[in-house]
């Protein structure tokens, strides 16, 4: 503010204010104590009880909601645990169940493989049966088919006249006393 507008009022304040500057006026401040006690026993015997059961059930209110949620924390802790502890017990018995399936399918397999073997060799033997039947057979057959032969071509060589069975019983004798190796070789 410049000087000039400063002075005179100051000096209007100083003039009808009887105390300068600053004047306390004691009913002033003696009205404003009384007031304020009032203000104070009015709030305190109507107001502030049921102002502090209002913050206190807030709290109250708070602290469960907090129990609440520390409570359903850990519950969601535990069932999370649980959960995992599922899971890992599934994939266990999961692997349990492959490794059955392997050991029971490398026991068919097996028995298959067993089975094949021995149907195999059945059709083997009864194979080498047929042939050992098949080959004296042929054998019994080269024998006649080999005496019927060297009674003709004796027949025809000596000309006499032999019963065909008397030169059959010749050539048998005959072939009966060739050596083994000689009578597989014809």
């Amino acid at each position: 503010m410049p000087k000039e507008v400063a002075t005179p009022l100051l000096l209007a304040a100083a003039e009808g204010g009887g105390g300068g500057l600053i004047s306390v006026d004691a009913t002033l401040v003696v009205g404003t104590i009384v007031l304020f006690g009032l203000f104070a026993w009015v709030l305190g015997r109507f107001a502030w009880g049921p102002l502090l059961k209002i913050v206190e059930d807030r709290e109250s209110t708070i602290r469960a909601q907090v129990a609440t949620a520390e409570k359903a924390a850990a519950e969601a802790k535990e069932l999370l645990v649980q959960h995992q502890e599922m899971l890992r017990g599934a994939g266990r018995e999961r692997e349990e169940i492959l490794l059955k399936a392997m050991k029971e399918a490398e026991l068919i397999r097996a028995d298959l493989v067993g089975k094949a073997r021995a149907e195999a060799e059945h059709v083997a033997d009864r194979a080498r049966e047929q042939i050992g039947r098949d080959k004296a057979a042929a054998i019994a057959e080269l024998r006649t088919q080999v005496a019927d032969i060297a009674v003709e071509a004796a027949a025809k060589i000596v000309k006499s006249s032999l019963t065909p069975e008397a030169q059959r019983k010749l050539v048998d004798e005959y072939v009966a006393s060739l050596p083994r190796e000689e009578r597989r070789s014809p």
